[in-house]
């Protein structure tokens, strides 16, 4: 038996895995995110050990059999966040969060400092990142940055408060901006141009390798017979292709998730950074993988669902059953910034050709593929990176949506395959990972792919006609851009 906890920013989610790879239960217990200012995101990591517990707790009530078996437990998780340790292991300050934003001055200052940044990390430095924070923690918290003597991620700190070992894996040590990904080694250049040295990092492990022993205490509560070792994990979109069986070079996802990824894995280290594009390490050793990240994917719909006071599915129902063409209204869905490829934090998303004649579903249907749209810049992205995707497998929950998908198809110009399990998730790949450090297995005989439902391929008479649409549709950034940057302006009284 194996569990595979994924440590989200709404939740955390622990899962029960047997022997057959079935997923006999699930747990999920929800985290709350602080916002002390704008732009500002964090949480304290105690919460995350109390969900944790929570989980592991009712999962142990349910299935004490079951439970008593594991011998393996695997950790996936949120990306990106520093959590800060003095001397004796004791946090300093909340973890600042994935999508905090604070940081975006201090971008520019690291890769001043660094020049060799994206060659060596493989990525544009971004506010989301780790090491811009810590660069902004030194300017700001002064006497918190003196202090400072490890940091973790998150999902780092949780086997730290379960193990007691301070070990990072490969692919969530990637979006720290001090990893030399290329090398798989943490960067001396990188740390130093953040003010810090390798004593301040956890040691690396790949994500298939043990990493820790659950502390005696824990497996005692649980009733384990003998405490479970821990795998090295993965971070949170690692996690997922691990569970979707992506760790072959050439395999490629998307998914239309809360946020949109287009994921490809590769067999050595392609250096991202241009159009937004990460490069990292895979969470098995000896690959890699490249992707672009939209912010706002399903969310877009959430968000155009909460503004019309319809249910998502009423408003699909709106649609017909297969496109016949592009909307004539386009939407740009940077609602939360974007990006691959801008880069653009401060960016919003918009309407535009709106006329007397636009309806609620043409409204709806611009939605998806504004969200399609932005899903094919990050493809250019990866193809102008060394990565070329032809097929690729679509998840999450937006991938319920067959007019979706379609629409997806025939605007990326690529087949997809919906799968019967699409939301496999960062914890099932975990539970994967944890097997692997116990039994040693091969990767390949372990990360089986999903069952496949249907392929969706593109429709050729709409292709012509979605090239125009995203012709238009990339005209729309630098109009949004200079609307935002005028707006900030005038209202730091630069413009009168």
């Amino acid at each position: 038996m194996y569990i595979g906890i994924d440590l989200g920013t709404s939740g955390v989610k622990v899962v029960l895995v047997d022997e057959a790879q079935r997923v006999l239960a699930s747990e999920t217990a929800k985290l709350e995110v602080s916002r002390p200012h704008e732009g500002w995101s964090e949480q304290n990591p105690e919460d995350w050990l109390a969900a944790t517990l929570a989980a592991i707790d009712a999962l142990a009530k349910a299935h004490p059999s079951e439970i008593s078996q594991v011998t393996g437990i695997g950790l996936s998780g949120q990306q990106h966040g520093a959590v800060l340790l003095d001397g004796e292991g004791k946090v300093l300050r909340p973890c600042i969060l994935w999508n905090d934003t604070r940081a975006e001055a201090e971008c520019a200052v690291f890769e001043q400092r660094f020049p060799a940044s994206r060659a060596v990390t493989g990525n544009i430095a971004m506010p989301g990142f780790t090491a811009p924070k810590l660069i902004w923690v030194a300017e700001h918290e002064k006497d918190v940055f003196a202090k400072t003597r490890l940091v973790l991620l998150p999902k780092a700190w949780l086997r730290f408060a379960m193990t007691g070992e301070t070990i990072e894996d490969m692919s969530d040590a990637s979006g720290t901006l001090w990893l030399d990904v290329g090398r798989r080694c943490w960067s001396e250049e990188a740390l130093l141009a953040t003010g810090l040295s390798l004593s301040h990092m956890p040691e690396l492990r790949e994500g298939s390798e043990a990493a820790g022993v659950l502390k005696p205490a824990l497996a005692q509560r649980w009733g384990m017979r003998k405490a479970p070792i821990f795998a090295g994990g993965a971070g949170d979109n690692a996690g997922g292709a691990v569970g979707l069986g992506a760790t072959k070079p050439g395999d490629a996802f998307l998914s239309l998730g809360t946020s949109g990824v287009v994921w490809v894995t590769t067999d050595s280290y392609r250096g991202g950074g241009r159009d937004a594009i990460h490069a990292f390490c895979h969470a098995v050793p000896g690959v890699w993988h490249q992707m672009g990240v939209t912010l706002s994917a399903a969310a877009s719909l959430a968000w155009w669902s909460r503004v019309t006071g319809m249910k998502e599915a009423a408003l699909l129902a709106e649609l017909p059953e297969e496109p016949v063409g592009p909307s004539p209204v386009l939407f740009a869905p940077y609602l939360s910034g974007e990006r691959t490829p801008h880069n653009d934090g401060a960016v919003r998303g918009g309407f535009a050709l709106l006329s007397q004649d636009t309806t609620r579903a043409q409204m709806t249907q611009a939605v998806l593929e504004g969200v399609a749209f932005s899903f094919r810049d990050a493809l250019e992205g990866l193809r102008a990176s060394g990565s070329d995707v032809t097929e690729a497998s679509v998840i999450g929950g937006g991938s319920r949506s067959a007019f979706w998908v379609k629409i997806l198809a025939s605007v990326l110009g690529i087949s997809l395959h919906r799968l019967t399990h699409g939301e496999t998730g960062g914890a099932f790949g975990a539970a994967r990972l944890a097997r692997l450090a116990v039994t040693g297995e091969d990767v390949e005989a372990v990360c089986l792919p999903p069952e496949r439902a249907d392929i969706v391929v593109p429709d050729v008479s709409l292709r012509q006609a979605y090239d125009t649409a995203y012709a238009g549709y990339r005209a729309l950034y630098p109009g949004l851009a200079a609307v935002k940057t005028a707006s900030s302006k005038k209202k730091e009284g630069i413009v009168h």
